[in-house]
């Protein structure tokens, strides 16, 4: 911060003179800021043939002086002479220096002496910054330095937003006008005179927004397979806090940013929807679940009047290994998709992806020339 600079005033002309007797001072009022310096100026006449013997400022009207001012004293420097000129300087001005100030004189000869009445008035100001409590995303706002006096029109304001100074706005203008507010420009915001050390207390400044930035997650990450449990967290920015609904295609399923389901099943799998909202607004995001399983519902069936059999399942990822069997023989009797039985029996068939395996119900084949007659039984015994 700068080095203190003092505040000056030569506004108007206060004079309290009689027969020759005088006191003028430049101002009968003041206002400075908290822990400035303050000059108040004068000049004093007295008759010809009389010698100034003392001179000096106190804050009682009748002109005595006590121990009670020693600490007024102590910041208190003289600038005139002991002619014409009573000018001085108060440092670090407080509220509790808001008094009326006299200069007083006294000469060589009995009676000799003047207090210039009415004297200076003092007043000292702080700096608030007034400001709306929240403002919307994209409008306009003013925030004013306020005094509880009008100071010096020389004054130069600087602002700060969380006790940075905001170096672009220094100037005599005592408002900071925030145009198309983003949510950047949130925070707490004070103001100063430049050359000073006071600085206001900071007011805090909110931007309310629409929901921005949705994101849904899954935990944990990776590949879901049946049985699992699965949580999906929504994520939003957004002021105020949004409400979160979460959807599964249209249908409303839950509320609150996290999504549970336990022992996960394909039922489960599809497109998941939460929808972020607070009074601005609202906004989607959407994920899909792709819930793995091993084969079920295996089957077999015979393709048209021939003696080809073909196993089909339920599985995801979708099965590609397949394997044939004939009852009662421990090794397979052939692979793919599609098998040709040559010969009667009962034969099943078994389907494989990486996360299980799962046998039909055997089909009874009959070999009669060229006739094949088969009996197949839709019941379905799963193969961990």
């Amino acid at each position: 911060m700068a080095l203190l600079y003092p505040l000056l005033f030569s506004l108007m002309i206060h004079d309290v003179s009689s027969a020759g007797w005088g006191v003028s001072y430049s101002l009968s009022h003041i206002c400075a800021l908290k822990d400035s310096s303050v000059i108040m100026s004068c000049t004093f006449t007295y008759p010809t043939g009389y010698q100034i013997m003392e001179v000096f400022w106190t804050k009682k009207a009748d002109g005595d002086d006590d121990d009670d001012e020693s600490e007024y004293r102590q910041r208190l420097q003289y600038l005139g002479d002991k002619q014409q000129n009573c000018t001085i300087r108060l440092s670090h001005v407080t509220q509790k220096d808001e008094q009326m100030y006299y200069f007083r004189f006294t000469t060589n000869k009995d009676g000799g002496k003047w207090i210039g009445k009415p004297g200076v008035s003092l007043t000292v100001t702080d700096l608030q910054v007034e400001s709306p409590k929240r403002v919307t995303e994209g409008h306009n706002v003013s925030l004013t330095c306020k005094s509880s006096c009008t100071l010096t029109d020389r004054a130069t304001f600087i602002w700060y937003r969380n006790s940075q100074p905001l170096t672009e706005r220094r100037d005599t203008n005592k408002q900071l006008l925030l145009q198309s507010v983003r949510r950047e420009d949130a925070g707490r915001y004070s103001c100063a005179l430049h050359g000073h050390t006071y600085i206001s207390p900071a007011v805090h400044l909110n931007v309310m927004y629409l929901p921005k930035s949705v994101s849904v997650s899954i935990s944990p990450s990776g590949e879901i397979k049946e049985g699992d449990s699965v949580t999906l967290i929504c994520s939003s920015d957004s002021n105020p806090p949004a409400e979160i609904s979460w959807f599964k295609g249209g249908t409303f399923i839950g509320s609150g940013r996290i999504y549970n389901i336990s022992k996960i099943s394909s039922d489960h799998s599809g497109e998941y929807k939460c929808k972020s909202r607070n009074k601005h607004g609202e906004k989607y995001s959407a994920v899909t679940l792709n819930v793995m399983y091993p084969p079920r519902n295996v089957s077999v069936k015979i393709k048209g009047d021939s003696v080809t059999l073909i196993c089909s399942s339920d599985s995801n990822p979708p099965a590609l290994n397949f394997s044939w069997f004939k009852e009662n023989q421990s090794s397979a009797v052939g692979s793919g998709q599609s098998f040709s039985a040559l010969q009667s029996g009962r034969f099943y068939c078994e389907a494989h992806n990486q996360h299980g395996s799962q046998r039909s119900d055997a089909v009874t084949v009959t070999v009669e020339g060229k006739s094949v007659k088969y009996f197949c039984k839709m019941f379905v015994r799963k193969l961990w």
